[in-house]
């Protein structure tokens, strides 16, 4: 790693962040996919550092001791009891983010997902890529397991999601961000919800290159009650109702 580097924004770590709530059922096939990443973007871009964190928040069930488990394949572990994905993903941040000055920061990225999720082998390299040719924000795309809907939801959902147009909506399952952004911003704020979308919206504000991509997208549990009331999973149950239409579901401006 150069100081060059650093100055012109090259990405040089990431920084993968998950928090996660009682997703014993879910978890594992969340890991295996970022390990498999991490391992991609070890071959794609091999000067890139890749930390993987997961935030356990008031957990009853087995997730601790599922992610503690996967300790010796390089994925941290932070136990809190705050019960707000705002702070808990940024709880997971702060132990991730290993320098605090501007160089340093310009060419960190933060790649979120969430622990019912499964991302593409290319998450992470779509990611960099991205950076490196300017970007200091990704809303990604996600989609619901097929497994977890009815024919009928799928295709409804299917009928309003059309490939290679991404719609711009913020989802924490997809979200990647430059550190240095991240920080002029003060971060995800201590919330229950929605915390992805104040911070985009502030993004926005500033300023910031925001790039939307369908290229990695990432498939999210479609479960019809999700860890937060407002989450995608109330969203999913709103989109795919009987009495809504295809092609009635609002779209975020580009």
């Amino acid at each position: 790693m150069t100081g060059d580097s650093q100055m012109d924004g090259k990405i040089q770590s990431v920084a993968v962040v998950v928090p996660a709530r009682d997703e014993a059922a879910l978890i594992c096939p969340c890991l295996d996919s970022l390990i498999a990443a991490r391992a991609e973007v070890a071959v794609t871009h091999p000067a890139v550092d890749v930390t993987i964190v997961v935030v356990a928040d008031a957990c009853a069930d087995a997730t601790e001791e599922i992610v503690r488990s996967y300790g010796d394949r390089g994925v941290d572990l932070a136990v809190v009891r705050v019960g707000r994905v705002g702070v808990a993903r940024g709880i997971g941040i702060r132990r991730s983010l290993s320098s605090g000055d501007g160089p340093a920061l310009r060419s960190a990225w933060i790649a979120n997902t969430d622990a019912d999720s499964v991302v593409p082998a290319l998450w992470l390299t779509h990611q960099v890529e991205l950076a490196d040719a300017g970007a200091d924000v990704m809303v990604g795309t996600v989609r619901p397991d097929p497994a977890d809907l009815t024919a009928d939801q799928w295709a409804r959902w299917t009928a309003t999601h059309e490939r290679g147009r991404p719609n711009g909506h913020v989802h924490g399952a997809n979200l990647g961000v430059r550190a240095s952004a991240y920080e002029a911003v003060s971060g995800f704020d201590p919330v229950a919800e929605h915390e992805d979308n104040l911070l985009v919206a502030r993004l926005r504000e500033r300023g910031a290159v925001i790039v939307a991509s369908d290229v990695a997208e990432v498939v999210t549990s479609g479960r019809p009650v999700g860890r937060t009331p407002g989450g995608y999973a109330a969203h999913l149950v709103e989109a795919l109702s009987d009495s809504r239409e295809p092609g009635l579901e609002p779209q975020a401006a580009p």
